[in-house]
């Protein structure tokens, strides 16, 4: 495990970048297919539009909601906002839910844009979002961030001292939370791609995803070391409870189980 894959020159090319980076290429691959799919008359310009809208919105809202939960560091050194850290340097912390969050409002901007049906569009994004996912956890996987509570087991893992998991817990057999994330997110990915083509009512896979993520972000976080706490309760929890509800309203109140075929 390490951060650095390569140095070219003056150039280092990362494990968490070019994670990023591929997540961004197959996700746009995925949603191009199903939106050929679903005949939405998206082009690959169109998608491109698409991320030069959602992604930034989202880092945003990933930044943001993380710095919420350390307002009183961020307000004594302002520089914090953008993730300066004199001690560790780079950026100190996103939020998958903010990103979630930013992300939602993109995806909104982008339908007012090109005047599509939203809850369509939704479900042809969701099914790339699991697997993008995926691929953003074994980036944190190499970095060594999103990482687990020490743990007896015999696939507990020890990261180097470097890393942010080595640096809070030296030496000492962590959870791989982040790999859990992963598998589980490529569970996801498998279950809504078996059923894009069983035509239920728009907005089912859309609704199916944040459901079957939010269980799957709970459990996870129960071995995480580096939640967010809202008082004594995980805000990982308090937002998948949210979620959940919302959704599984969302699908008995418009029928979209119903599936035609």
């Amino acid at each position: 495990m390490h951060p650095v894959i390569a140095r070219i020159g003056p150039f280092t090319v990362k494990w968490y970048g070019l994670s990023y980076a591929l997540a961004l290429l197959v996700a746009l691959v995925v949603m191009r297919a199903e939106s050929r799919r679903k005949s939405l008359g998206l082009a690959w310009e169109d998608w491109i539009d698409f991320v030069l809208i959602t992604f930034p919105l989202g880092l945003v809202g990933a930044r943001l909601y993380y710095v919420a939960f350390h307002l009183g560091a961020v307000l004594a050194d302002p520089r914090l906002l953008i993730g300066w850290d004199p001690a560790r340097g780079g950026v100190a912390g996103l939020a998958i839910h903010g990103g979630l969050i930013g992300g939602a409002l993109g995806v909104y901007l982008f339908k007012r844009i090109k005047g599509l049906p939203f809850w369509k569009l939704a479900d042809v994004i969701v099914l790339a979002l699991p697997l993008a996912q995926a691929l953003g956890r074994w980036g944190n996987f190499m970095n060594g961030d999103a990482y687990g509570l020490p743990t007896e087991l015999p696939w507990g893992i020890v990261f180097p001292s470097n890393s942010p998991a080595g640096a809070r817990y030296p030496g000492r057999p962590l959870h791989p939370s982040m790999l859990y994330e992963l598998v589980l997110n490529l569970v996801i990915f498998s279950l809504l791609w078996h059923l894009r083509r069983k035509d239920y009512g728009d907005g089912f896979l859309t609704a199916l995803y944040f459901i079957s993520y939010s269980l799957v972000r709970s459990l996870v976080s129960f071995s995480r070391a580096d939640s967010l706490w809202v008082g004594p309760i995980r805000a990982a929890h308090l937002i998948s409870i949210f979620l959940v509800a919302f959704f599984s309203y969302l699908i008995f109140k418009r029928g979209l189980y119903k599936s035609s075929a």
